[in-house]
């Protein structure tokens, strides 16, 4: 019998573990994890999963779509409104790369530190 598993945290390598959780903080409304500092800060949600940034001396983005430096993960979020997400990420500090795969299912962005993330239609 395999092992059963409860994924409880996600960790993403940045420059600035501060900088990126704030925008992640505004962008889903989770929770500042209280065990955060200058090296790792952390989010927490109402089911116990806690996104980590975590600082990474001479950090190099990824480069997606290109692979000179590979995405290694991305993160899926659902919306209401692919637009209106779209537009509140962006002002939050988001970027929005010119290949965009998905056409009218699903938009990718780029966090501040260079992830890309995908925004989806939340299943009605």
């Amino acid at each position: 019998m395999a092992p059963r598993m409860k994924l409880t945290a996600i960790t993403l390598d940045c420059a600035d573990p501060e900088a990126l959780a704030a925008f992640y903080r505004q962008a889903t409304g989770l929770e500042a994890h209280p065990m955060s500092n200058s090296d790792f800060a952390g989010l927490s949600g109402d089911d116990g999963l806690l996104i980590g940034f975590q600082r990474v001396v001479d950090y190099q983005a990824p480069c997606w779509p290109d692979q000179a430096v590979p995405k290694q993960l991305h993160l899926d979020f659902a919306v209401d409104d692919l637009d209106e997400a779209e537009a509140l990420l962006l002002e939050l500090g988001a970027a929005k790369p010119e290949y965009q795969p998905g056409g009218d299912r699903w938009r990718v962005l780029t966090d501040p530190a260079g992830h890309p993330f995908c925004l989806t239609r939340r299943a009605v």
